[in-house]
Parts: C-alpha cells; sequence; structure tokens
C-alpha cells in the first residue's frame, strides 16, 4: 500500500464525545490499572462490516469477550490499556443494529448507545466518463456513508493496482471525499479505478484518462515545528506548564513565546500536536482555564486524536470559530489534562511545486468581521473601484481578472445547525447561479476541522456585467469566510 502524502492525519468523520473535567480529586483517568469495569464511548457508532472501533473505559485489563449486536461474540481484539481496547466489527450485525457488550470472567458492562449500521453509496463525482485527469489533480466523490471508504485502487506506471490510503486522502468526510490522483506513479492511459471500503465493496470510478504529470512534477511537505519538548516538560497531571502565548503578551517566565506571525496562524490554521500517552485525555483551553476548544475534553476515539501507533497520538486543532479565540490572545493557550506528554507543536504546509497544483491564498480574515447575518461586512472589489471605501478588501486588476474569469476558492467555518450561501453583488442586484447555496449542496466540500470549501467560477455568469462597479458580496447566515485562494 503506497502512502501519497505524509503527515496528513484520517479524515474520518465520526461522532465527536469528550468527557468534561469537575475536579482534579475526583477525576479517575482511563487507563488506571485495575478500575471499576465502564464503558464511557464506543467510536464511531454507525459501523460497516470491519470497521475499526475504538472502546474507552475502564476494567478492561481481564476483558475476555466483546459481544455485539446479534449475539455475534469476538474474542479477538487488542487490550492497549485497562481504559482503551481496539477492535474490528464483525460481520453479521443485524440491519436494526444494538448495544455492545463488554465482558470480564467476573462482570459485563452494555454500552449506552446502539451501533448502527451504514451504508456506503455514492453519487456522483466532479469527473465525468471520458475526461482527463491529470497527476496531482484532485477528484470529489459525493454521496453519503462516504465514510467507509479506506483507499483508491488506480494503477500505477506499470499497471498494477495501487491503493492510495484513506489517511492520504485530501479530505473525508460523510457526505464528499477528496483524493489526489498521484503526481506521477500512475498510468498512463484509459482505466476505471475502485473506491474500497471496509466491508469489501469495490465502487467504480468512472472511466478517465490518467495523465503523469510533468518531469518536474513533485510534491513537497513542510513540516514547521513550532515548538518541540526539550525534556523539562513530563507528563501532564492537569497543570499549566504547557503554556502558549503571542511573544508580545507572555506574562513573564510563565508562557512559551510564540512569534506573532505563527500566532496568528495558530489561530486561523489548523496545526498539529503530537503527545504521548496510553491514553490521554486533553484539554486545550485558555490559560485561565475559561474556555475550552470544542467544550469537552479529547481521549481516544475522538475524531480530533488519531493514534499513530507507537505509543504517540496526533491531534489536530483548528481554533476557527471557536469562543476560546475571545479570550487566547490575552489568557494564552493551554494544554492539560491527564495522561499524556506534549511532544511537539507544528504547522504542515503541503506544497505542489514543479507542475502539481498549490494554493495559492489571495485574503485571509483578520477576525474583524464575524459570522454572517443577512449583511454587507464581507463586501470585495478591485484596486481604485472603492469609493465610499465600503469594501472589506480590494485585490490588484491581475487578481480581480483572474477571479473573473476562472476558478477560485472560498473556505468558511460553518454553523453546525444551518448555513446558507448567497453569493451577488455588493447593490444585491445578481446572484451567482441565480439561487442561494444551502447546507448539504453538493458543491460545498466539508472539511474534518469544521469548514467547507466552495469552488466558485463566474464564467459566463449574469454576475459579470455588475461586478466592477458593483463589488462581490458574500451574504447569508451562519458562515464565516476564512480566506479566499486559487489552486494552480
Amino acid at each position: 500500500m503506497k502512502h501519497i502524502v505524509n503527515y496528513l492525519g484520517a479524515l474520518l468523520a465520526v461522532v465527536l464525545i469528550g468527557t468534561t473535567f469537575t475536579g482534579c480529586k475526583d477525576y479517575d483517568l482511563p487507563g488506571s490499572a485495575g478500575g471499576v469495569l465502564e464503558v464511557k464511548s464506543i467510536l464511531p457508532t454507525k459501523v460497516v462490516t470491519n470497521q475499526p472501533l475504538t472502546v474507552a473505559g475502564s476494567g478492561f485489563t481481564d476483558a475476555t469477550e466483546i459481544e455485539f449486536p446479534g449475539g455475534i461474540k469476538v474474542t479477538d481484539f487488542e487490550i492497549v490499556s485497562d481504559g482503551l481496547i481496539r477492535v474490528n466489527t464483525p460481520a453479521g450485525i443485524p440491519e436494526e443494529g444494538g448495544k455492545v457488550i463488554v465482558r470480564t470472567p467476573n462482570n459485563e458492562m452494555e454500552y449506552r448507545v446502539p451501533l448502527t449500521l451504514g451504508h456506503t453509496k455514492v453519487t456522483g463525482f466532479s469527473k465525468q466518463p471520458g475526461e482527463t485527469a491529470d497527476g496531482g489533480e484532485l477528484i470529489t466523490v459525493f454521496g453519503s456513508d462516504l465514510e467507509f471508504i479506506n483507499g483508491v485502487e488506480l494503477l500505477d506506471a506499470d499497471s498494477v493496482p495501487q491503493v492510495i490510503d484513506h489517511k492520504d486522502f485530501y479530505r473525508k468526510g460523510t457526505s464528499n471525499l477528496i483524493f489526489r490522483v498521484p503526481l506521477k506513479a500512475i498510468y498512463d492511459g484509459t482505466f476505471t479505478g475502485y473506491l474500497c471500503t471496509y466491508d469489501g465493496q469495490k465502487i467504480a470510478l468512472p472511466e478517465l484518462t490518467y495523465k503523469p504529470a510533468a518531469d518536474d512534477g513533485h510534491m513537497e511537505i513542510v513540516k514547521t515545528t513550532i515548538w518541540k519538548n526539550d525534556g523539562s516538560l513530563g507528563e501532564i497531571n492537569w497543570g499549566g506548564e504547557y503554556r502558549f502565548a503571542p511573544e508580545n503578551n507572555t506574562t513573564g517566565e510563565e508562557c512559551y513565546a510564540v512569534p506573532l506571525d505563527v500566532w496568528e496562524r495558530l489561530k486561523s490554521e489548523t496545526f498539529y500536536v503530537t503527545v504521548k500517552g496510553a491514553a490521554p485525555q486533553i484539554r486545550v483551553t485558555s490559560g485561565w482555564w475559561s474556555t475550552t476548544w470544542t467544550g469537552a475534553d479529547i481521549q481516544p476515539g475522538n475524531e480530533h486524536l488519531e493514534d499513530l501507533g507507537d505509543g504517540t497520538w496526533r491531534l489536530t486543532v483548528n481554533l476557527a470559530g471557536d469562543p476560546l479565540l475571545d479570550v487566547v490572545d490575552a489568557q494564552h493557550l493551554l494544554f492539560t489534562g491527564g495522561g499524556y506528554t506534549v511532544e511537539e507543536i507544528y504547522l504542515i504546509d503541503i506544497v505542489k511545486g514543479g507542475g502539481g497544483p498549490k494554493e495559492v491564498v489571495f485574503w485571509t480574515n483578520d477576525g474583524s468581521k464575524g459570522t454572517i447575518a443577512w449583511g454587507g461586512d464581507y463586501r470585495f472589489g478591485m484596486d481604485g473601484k472603492d469609493g465610499n471605501n465600503e469594501c472589506l478588501a480590494t485585490f490588484p486588476e491581475d487578481v480581480w481578472s483572474k477571479m473573473k474569469s476562472g476558478s477560485f476558492y472560498m473556505t468558511a467555518s460553518a454553523d453546525a445547525d444551518w448555513y446558507n450561501l448567497r453569493i451577488t453583488t455588493g447593490w444585491w442586484s445578481t446572484t451567482w447561479t441565480g439561487a442561494d447555496i444551502g447546507k448539504g449542496d453538493e458543491r460545498l466540500v466539508l472539511n474534518e476541522d469544521g469548514t467547507f470549501t466552495i469552488e466558485l467560477n463566474f464564467s459566463g455568469d449574469p454576475i459579470l456585467d455588475a461586478l466592477d462597479d458593483q463589488h462581490l458580496l458574500f451574504t447569508g447566515e451562519g458562515y464565516t469566510p476564512k480566506k479566499l485562494f486559487f489552486i494552480e
């Protein structure tokens, strides 16, 4: 199995769950030896055959059996610690689903949330039969229950099937996933690839003509380390040692100083934290313990935490749109909890160079404007055409012309309950596509960090007739634009 991109975390869409800490002296860390048998979480709870499951709780050291719905008993599972079990979903679970029971020689415990069965359904692709897929190009799959797709099978340059592992997907979610065509190690010609699922399905891709990237095509992954443990700090035990702040507000020696430009990136982009521990419970909060990211602690099985298999875990953090941003500058950023050591904090920049595509960002949100609620704040224009100074930003003529003549992209944070996009003019005279775009529209690509990305292309649309004089306006409700970019 060939990994196309290293360092990317799995984009598996699962139910987010955590345990809220209420008092240090009453805290019983999952994983402590000899705990009372308790099943606190099973993730995910929607499954298919062979789907990996994480069972978190306590008292698992002597576990002998896990019973799945339909009376299916499994004895082949991994006891990671007293508080963590890994097991693959067995075949034969009935359609109606049911509860899971963990057993020891002297006890048993049923988990309160039933398992349900998933059914992967593909409804469309961003590429149509007969089109060309170039090396490095992104292909989007639309449908439902797509989180159970664990690989894409294509042919390599020698016509041998190769699998792009789900960990290397560009994005992965329930309603859509995006994978990248290998740059050069791809068969040059027409063939049908397959989507592979945990339960053994092989779903055909459209028959496409694949074309390797030019000889100078390559993919560079730049890992920028923000902070690395020098060995002076050990395991967290609900303390405040792992505290970070912008370099202009470190308040003495209690914080590790972060350069201002990097601090702004940590507040607006996805970053990663490597932690070491058998069963970490992670709280990402402010230095005053006033506001917690995600509102709950993060434990094994949570979608933000990936087991790297060597005793370490990768935590994926994106603070965009979270209330923590309101206080983090003044109150600092704190990693606390129990049962783990912070090893490293870093950013990842994926640069597709020499013939491969790359992201060229031409606007980012500076935080001065918040969630859209049918207002006109997010207004953009061309330099020299903002007579009343009402635009949030203006762009050079070459960038403006590029926006009007081809594809560009917007990434935005979204309200979990509802959001609605209207891409129109500053005079509200003409709307792109002629209609609003709501939550669930297949043009919205959902990202693992709670944001979505939409491709915009005004070519041939009536909005072009008014755009120069009336500006471009993003309005609607329930979302916050984060950045605008081209893919080149």
